[in-house]
């Protein structure tokens, strides 16, 4: 008798690779809407060009490797790694900036290490990391909340690059809200001082906390349907809350708070979305709180210390190098086994 051999992610219920992946974009639905509601268009039109980038190449990496078309191009890998990718790169970058983000994503972090289940590294946070590091004046072109570009405008700027002549780039754009604290700490201002832009909302910043709190009840759904599991984003958003509130107790002026670092930024998106990835996650139980704690004590001392607004990516890619370790080291005890 003949056993069937696949590669990693392996599922359970009845779930199959597709299915997973398509609930998880039903999943980030709630998100992109209240995402178009707060800046426009312009989300919409980097997630359908990312899509269309992804899909593209995946079909020529398949060809170039003689692998079965219709078998990978339905599994919807390809479909969600350009969603987030697009969800985490500015809302008015060039449109080549988000194809070769995509391409670096698909071709180099996945095929090139053999496809679905075989690529060590999260593919939308090295697609995301490389253009950070090239191209970083683009990926701080960021909309203000209802800046009032209609779509017309957003195509323009995307493909063309060009504004109407009455909308001037400043007007219309600015920093991220943690951006804008890390700024203003280096002018010897406060955090009280800074808070007080329109920029910042009720516990986040303007518009993100609405987005980030949206993306929370989809990955609550996700957790609910079973398709991830609950040590990663506890883990993550703990370790965040707990590094947070010791630095803001000790001065609160100078670090900002456990919630403002929960909803501002890509924190709920990563914690459900992104390092839940059932491939270059952890995969054992106690591993999956140690990968967790470390992307979240990582992000914190970047956004706090670091070079980088928001150091999700890199904490994520940085973590996803231990995994191996981890896993050998968390691996829980074989029933029967002596334990020695």
């Amino acid at each position: 008798m003949q056993f069937k051999k696949t590669s990693s992610p392996y599922l359970h219920n009845n779930q199959n690779i597709s299915l997973v992946m398509l609930q998880v974009i039903y999943a980030l639905i709630p998100g992109i809407l209240v995402y178009s509601y707060f800046f426009g268009w312009s989300i919409l039109v980097n997630i359908i060009l990312a899509c269309l980038t992804a899909v593209a190449s995946e079909a020529l990496m398949l060809l170039l490797r003689k692998r079965p078309l219709a078998f990978f191009l339905r599994d919807n890998s390809a479909i969600l790694t350009a969603c987030l990718l697009a969800l985490a790169l500015p809302t008015l970058a060039p449109w080549w900036l988000i194809v070769i983000a995509t391409l670096f994503a698909i071709v180099v972090a996945k095929h090139l290490y053999g496809g679905l289940g075989y690529n060590p590294f999260n593919p939308a946070m090295v697609g995301y990391v490389v253009v950070m590091i090239s191209f970083p004046q683009y990926m701080t072109q960021w909309l203000q909340p209802h800046a009032g570009l209609d779509l017309s405008q957003a195509l323009q700027y995307l493909f063309l690059g060009e504004l109407n002549a009455a909308i001037s780039l400043d007007s219309i754009t600015s920093a991220t809200p943690i951006d804008s604290i890390k700024t203003g700490l280096s002018l010897n201002q406060s955090i009280s001082e800074i808070s007080a832009s329109p920029l910042f909302g009720f516990w986040g910043g303007a518009g993100w906390e609405w987005i980030a709190a949206a993306f929370l009840l989809g990955g609550l759904w996700l957790i609910y349907r079973g398709i991830i599991s609950w040590q990663i984003p506890v883990s993550l958003l703990l370790s965040i809350v707990v590094m947070a509130g010791i630095f803001y107790l000790a001065d609160p002026q100078q670090y900002s708070n456990p919630l403002f670092q929960l909803f501002s930024g890509g924190t709920i998106l990563a914690a459900f979305f992104i390092a839940t990835d059932p491939v270059s996650a952890s995969t054992t139980p106690k591993g999956r709180i140690i990968y967790a704690v470390g992307i979240g004590a990582l992000t914190f001392i970047i956004r706090t210390w670091g070079g980088y607004p928001d150091g999700i990516a890199f904490a994520v890619l940085l973590m996803n190098m231990a995994v191996p370790t981890i896993d050998y080291y968390t691996q829980p005890r074989v029933f029967g086994a002596s334990g020695k």
